[in-house]
């Protein structure tokens, strides 16, 4: 029954190359070193055994040699074949491109049969592909016969799916903690400029002391931040444990946040801000800012950087002109209107 299928393999790849006109230069150097060899006495006619695979997966590769082309006919049926042929007898752009096709077919009942596969051929892409299509699809890829059988004959693999599959869950909550660090630092930022804003011209409750103002100011553009600054402002100036010398939580935020502007502040002479040069002149005396808190000056001024680039030009560049065209006067205590 194999002679039969090796027979017929062989006369239809033959026939088919014979309709085609002869290479330039063979691109498969492994097909290239065999018809280099010495024909044995007695035979007219040199023949290459392909063996398990299909005829008309032979016939696609054989003309794939010859004319360098693999449509999507052959592809869609003998794409996991020409993958096979393309690494045994070492073509690269057929196997690049049978590992872009097959990628581009798996299914839940086929990707665990591909990864083994793309692991035998070294295919590393659809190897990849294939361990990211089994980690979102756990659930239906688990019961699949293809799993249970891998389980029970190459357990490694398994583990080692396992451990892509841990290694992916814990990047996907290393980077869900990024996020989450990055709008906090956000967050601070934006409430580092809304304090320098109230403390420049003001907001709807709070301003400046020695700014008079005809007519209550109208909410500004980040109000939900700015709001919460004005509170902070409201409860550090009224608070009765501040006054006795104990202060509060609420107040420690609000004094985190007037030393966080000190750290960030690259104009002490002339900010408005209460307190800017006074907790500057107090980190010099002390040396230097513990490292966790120098941290937090880093990230906060990173994530600035980053809200700022996010900005139209041309708002950036007002903002610049705004800042360069501050007042030099100092604020002593502010205003609540």
């Amino acid at each position: 029954m194999e002679d039969n299928n090796h027979n017929s393999t062989s006369t239809s790849a033959m026939s088919s190359a014979s309709e085609l006109p002869e290479p330039d230069a063979m691109v498969s150097p492994v097909l290239d070193n065999i018809m280099e060899r010495p024909v044995k006495h007695g035979s007219s006619e040199r023949v290459i055994p392909i063996l398990g695979v299909p005829c008309d997966a032979v016939t696609a590769f054989i003309k794939y040699l010859y004319n360098s082309m693999c449509t999507e006919e052959p592809m869609e049926k003998y794409g996991i074949h020409l993958l096979v042929l393309s690494h045994v007898y070492l073509v690269p752009q057929l196997k690049q491109r049978c590992s872009r096709g097959v990628s581009q077919r798996l299914t839940v009942e086929n990707v665990v049969d591909v990864l083994q596969l793309a692991r035998l051929c070294d295919a590393p892409d659809l190897y990849l592909k294939c361990l990211k299509q089994v980690t979102a699809r756990f659930k239906a890829v688990e019961q699949t016969e293809g799993w249970k059988f891998m389980q029970e004959h190459d357990p490694w693999l398994e583990l080692h799916i396992l451990r892509f599959m841990d290694e992916a869950e814990s990047r996907k909550k290393r980077r869900w903690r990024q996020r989450k660090e990055q709008r906090l630092y956000l967050q601070l930022s934006d409430g580092l400029e809304c304090l320098e804003h109230i403390c420049r011209e003001g907001c709807t409750t709070v301003g400046p002391y020695d700014v008079e103002k005809a007519k209550k100011p109208s909410p500004c553009d980040k109000y939900a931040t700015c709001q919460g600054v004005q509170m902070l402002i409201k409860h550090l100036v009224l608070c009765k444990r501040r006054a006795s010398g104990v202060g509060c939580c609420r107040c420690n935020r609000m004094w985190q946040l007037l030393r966080l502007h000190s750290s960030i502040c690259d104009h002490p002479d002339s900010c408005r801000v209460p307190l800017c040069r006074q907790f500057k002149w107090k980190a010099q005396q002390k040396m230097g800012e513990d490292a966790k808190w120098k941290l937090l000056v880093k990230k906060v001024c990173s994530a600035k950087a980053m809200s700022s680039l996010s900005l139209p030009k041309r708002k950036r560049e007002e903002e610049l002109k705004e800042t360069m065209g501050r007042t030099a006067h100092a604020l002593k205590t502010f205003r609540l209107y």
